[in-house]
């Protein structure tokens, strides 16, 4: 494959394994976009701000605030004033979103387990680490 193309197909399967995700979770009873909040929180540990967490999401603020009001009012997350700046907030998981982080987990490795069959452990890799690179890159 030459490089010219390699945006295109990319951009087309990040497209396409999106939707098959939401699918398979709106299937699991997930659906809505407010596991990925979760989800990070727990990679990245209770306390990071609402701001940290819209950029680790790829999220818009506003957009966050309200995938946040949503999960506030499920129990699964709480938001506190920042001890240095009152205007910001930090968000912590709560019991109730540690366990639901945990049945998401599952649901997610079944999922991306089900999608990546027919590709190697070796490959998978391989995209992992052009992936994270392409991340690094592009974060900054």
């Amino acid at each position: 494959m030459s490089r010219h193309k390699f945006g295109i197909q990319f951009s087309i399967a990040a497209r396409l394994w999106r939707r098959h995700l939401d699918q398979r979770l709106a299937q699991a009873g997930i659906k809505d976009i407010s596991w990925a909040p979760l989800l990070h929180l727990d990679e990245f540990g209770d306390g990071i701000s609402q701001k940290e967490l819209a950029a680790s999401v790829g999220m818009e603020g506003s957009t966050l605030v309200r995938l946040l009001d949503t999960l506030e009012q499920k129990g699964q997350i709480e938001r506190q004033a920042d001890t240095h700046d009152r205007r910001a907030k930090r968000i912590f998981l709560t019991a109730a979103g540690r366990e639901h982080v945990v049945s998401l987990r599952a649901e997610l490795l079944a999922i991306e387990t089900d999608m990546l069959a027919d590709v190697s452990d070796e490959q998978i890799e391989v995209m992992r680490q052009v992936l994270g690179g392409l991340i690094t890159k592009f974060k900054h």
